[in-house]
């Protein structure tokens, strides 16, 4: 209930004196602990009634609260509010006249619904607050689970597009009437909430000459959809604009913004980022969906061996923590996931990201703003004077940054960061290379992680493979080696787009600063020798820890030969 607003939820029930203050901090925590909403903890321990939580909440959104749901939602009203829309913004009509619309609406707080929907229905429109679980009882009810189909929404869009190839010339004003038009709302919501569905990491908008491509990022690999009418490249790009406030008649720089959906109940951040092309703005929204990512230690999958000693690094009280891997390795999950373990009321966070891709309370989060001066360095010279236990850096990228982290590392904290290298012992070596000196180093380092995330087989289509000598010979192995173990594969089915693989999992290499390590990074030995003397020393190699999946049956010997 509420979920993403928990921190709004505290402050009203804290201002109206609901709820006594020590018991609102208790639940804070526990909701901090289970990840559970923070309205949910509150109704499970008892603190406050389902029904004077929800007259809070409407009397601070100004809204009025409706008690008593009706058990059948009126006929003239649901034939008002189509299906697509109703499942979109979470909300069922309750009532209406030629002039306004009543809805109860799984959440609230969304500031779009009056908006989008008063354009779309013509109507002003009235949020009402009701108990989501009943509003979402009524919605599968009345508009069950399946939205509109692509290929009716692409239908009405070819209309719109005839229409739009008639006008010779759009103005401005034109575009942003064709941006706010139902098919135009209708379709990118669709787009969206089937991307969300489809548990994408990006969506792509991709104008050329003579086509629009609309692509989703599954599990690293990009999978096209059925594409618009390229007429309508400009009003359905200008949609997404208007959704992430940029300036739609600004079409020659590149814009950065956020949208935040609720797409079926679920809280939903979208980070939007335009670029001009030769054939128009090319937009890509990366997916934040938290409720989707398991921002917990224990859920991501790591031995058990590097599981342990992660934890046990994290919890000393100084020292430099790195994880290392390229764009998409899911290296801020892993942060994040370190930071909300470390999150307690006794420890004072703080991160700088560029930019902050999921709130977390409890913790401060700042963002990078180059515009204003505000880099890496600067934000975190400022955090020494806030008085942290830990920090987290989004992104060690220069020589100030790295030496303000061991500054800050030697003066009693623990700092956390990422870097982009291909290899754990190759970490140290790039920061001996962008200048740090050897001794500082060896004297802060605690330990790097590196890591991929390689596609899993579908569990649905998998099935076991003999593999070829020279299939073989790519991971350095032979038959002679293999000891009965076999291969899997994924033959391809209607679950995982035919293409063998859902979901991902990661392998990870984990390098343990020890005293011979010390001395060599003092000594400044190169990466190999490193390397050599941590695999001595027990370290289990990206490598060996994607063999150790295949033979596991979760990943291809294609997949791990690509990441490692």
């Amino acid at each position: 209930m509420f979920e993403g607003h928990d921190q709004t939820v505290r402050d009203l029930l804290r201002e109206r004196g609901l709820v006594e203050a020590v018991q609102l901090q208790a639940a804070f925590e526990e909701h901090i602990a289970t990840g559970k909403s923070f309205a949910h903890v509150l109704l499970d321990l008892g603190l406050i009634e389902k029904s004077a939580l929800l007259r809070a909440v409407a009397v601070h959104l100004g809204c009025d609260y409706a008690g008593d749901l009706p058990a059948n939602l009126p006929g003239d009203a649901l034939a008002l509010l189509e299906g697509g829309l109703a499942r979109t913004y979470g909300v069922i009509p309750l009532s209406f006249n030629s002039t306004a619309i009543r809805l109860a609406a799984l959440d609230p707080f969304n500031g779009h619904i009056v908006g989008d929907l008063a354009f779309a229905l013509d109507r002003d429109v009235c949020v009402l607050v009701a108990d989501p679980e009943r509003v979402q009882a009524l919605l599968r009810q009345h508009y069950g689970e399946e939205d509109a189909s692509i290929d009716d929404v692409l239908a009405q869009l070819n209309t719109q597009a005839d229409a739009v190839l008639a006008t010779e010339s759009l103005t401005m004003t034109d575009i942003e009437q064709l941006a706010g038009q139902t098919p135009i709302v209708r379709f990118v919501n669709l787009v969206l909430s089937q991307a969300i569905r489809d548990k994408a990491s990006d969506i792509h908008f991709e104008p050329f000459e003579h086509e629009f491509k609309i692509r989703y990022r599954i599990d690293g690999a990009l999978y096209e959809m059925a594409p618009p009418p390229k007429a309508l490249a400009l009003p359905i790009i200008s949609r997404i604009k208007v959704l992430a406030n940029l300036n739609i008649a600004e079409h020659r720089l590149p814009q950065d913004g956020r949208i935040k959906l609720n797409i079926a109940g679920r809280a939903v951040d979208l980070r939007v980022s335009t670029l001009p092309t030769q054939f128009g703005e090319s937009v890509v929204l990366r997916v934040l969906d938290q409720s989707s990512v398991q921002l917990d230690l224990v859920q991501l999958g790591m031995p058990d061996d590097i599981f342990n000693g992660v934890q046990e690094i994290i919890k000393r009280p100084n020292g430099i923590f790195i994880v290392t891997g390229p764009t998409g390795s899911g290296k801020t999950t892993t942060l994040y996931s370190c930071l909300k373990l470390l999150n307690q009321v006794e420890v004072k966070l703080l991160t700088v990201e560029d930019p902050v891709e999921y709130e977390i309370d409890g913790i401060m989060q700042v963002p990078v703003n180059y515009a204003a001066g505000m880099a890496f360095a600067r934000a975190l010279r400022s955090f020494l004077r806030q008085d942290p236990d830990i920090v987290m850096v989004g992104e060690i990228r220069d020589l100030e940054t790295a030496q303000i982290s061991i500054q800050a590392a030697l003066t009693g904290h623990l700092v956390l960061s990422t870097l982009h290298t291909n290899d754990a012992p190759g970490t140290v070596t790039r920061l001996v290379d962008m200048g740090v000196e050897p001794f500082l180093l060896a004297s802060t380092m605690e330990a790097v992680l590196a890591q991929r995330l390689v596609r899993k087989i579908c569990p649905h289509c998998k099935a076991v493979f003999q593999p070829t000598a020279d299939l073989l010979a790519q991971l350095g192995l032979t038959f002679d080696t293999l000891n009965g173990r076999q291969f899997c594969y994924g033959r391809g089915c209607q679950k995982c787009h035919h293409t063998g693989y859902k979901g991902r999992v990661g392998i990870f290499e984990l390098l343990r600063m020890s005293e011979a390590l010390h001395e060599l990074v003092v000594a400044r030995a190169s990466a190999v020798e490193l390397r050599q003397k941590a695999i001595e020393q027990g370290m289990r190699t990206l490598r060996e820890s994607g063999l150790n999946a295949i033979f596991a049956g979760e990943t291809t010997i294609e997949e791990v030969v690509k990441y490692t």
